[in-house]
């Protein structure tokens, strides 16, 4: 039996739902949050699936440390879910805030 992957790589731009600015795809990963506001989409079941029908405005809520990387959390505005997604710093097409995060 195949085992199924629960990881599709998605790296498209896209337009901030909650601040409207333009994020260009990542250079090193995937990018699910704004780098301005860091505010994100609930779009993904398991990420890169586009498989959540929720659609809803994913609020920063704080974040962790793992491996000496920061990882953001997140909570959906609509649904309540709780996810979670690797800070961008060092990306040289938009790097995230470190202000905006170290402000959660």
């Amino acid at each position: 039996m195949l085992s199924q992957r629960k990881f599709s790589k998605k790296n498209n731009p896209f337009t901030c739902m909650n601040c409207k600015k333009k994020v260009p795809p990542s250079q090193k990963t995937c990018r699910n949050h704004c780098p301005n506001c860091l505010y994100s989409r609930h779009l993904d079941i398991n990420p890169g699936d586009r498989a959540s029908t929720c659609r809803g405005l994913q609020k920063p809520i704080g974040y962790t440390l793992k491996k000496s990387q920061i990882i953001l959390l997140f909570e959906c505005q609509k649904c309540r879910k709780k996810t979670s997604n690797a800070a961008t710093l060092e990306d040289k097409n938009q790097a995230d805030q470190l202000e905006a995060i170290l402000r959660l």
